[in-house]
């Protein structure tokens, strides 16, 4: 099965998941990562985004330009799969999640993501795939930045 992904990438000078009051995941200052496995793309999607994710220059040079990336910074990753990034909206009031892939190949695919940014040397945390997750932030800049593995 072919499949695209999707993160909104949001800089953060901490961030935090936990699952049923217990944290699971906590991070300083990094990226958060909302990651989405959509059907339709290629299946390099998901070492093509991570090598974007790594790539990115959105942390602060010493003259105070977005002109590093979270490696070149020191940064961490916290990576949270999150479905919902596949809502369509374009119909009536209740979104449609009908393009998001089934969950067993979807976490295949936020592994493989979860793997290939480290191996770009990104250390990283994850949430738990599946879990009702409550996750914390505080967004740094703000800078929220959207990938799509299909805008290549």
């Amino acid at each position: 099965m072919s499949a695209a992904l999707k993160a909104l990438l949001q800089r953060v000078s901490e961030a935090g998941v936990s699952v049923d009051g217990e944290s699971v995941a906590e991070i300083a200052a990094g990226l958060l990562i909302l990651l989405c496995v959509e059907a339709g793309d290629d299946e390099d999607a998901a070492e093509f985004l991570a090598r974007k994710t790594a790539a990115l220059r959105i942390f602060d040079d010493e003259a105070g330009r977005m002109n590093r990336s979270v490696t070149e910074f020191g940064g961490h990753a916290l990576v949270v799969s999150q479905f919902t990034l596949a809502a369509d909206t374009r119909r009536g009031n209740r979104p449609s999640y009908s393009g998001a892939v089934p969950p067993e190949a979807a976490r295949v695919l936020c592994e493989r993501y979860c793997e290939s940014l480290a191996g770009h040397g990104v250390p990283l945390q994850r949430g738990v795939f599946g879990a009702r997750m409550a996750v914390r932030l505080v967004n740094d800049g703000p800078v929220t930045i959207w990938l799509d593995s299909r805008n290549r």
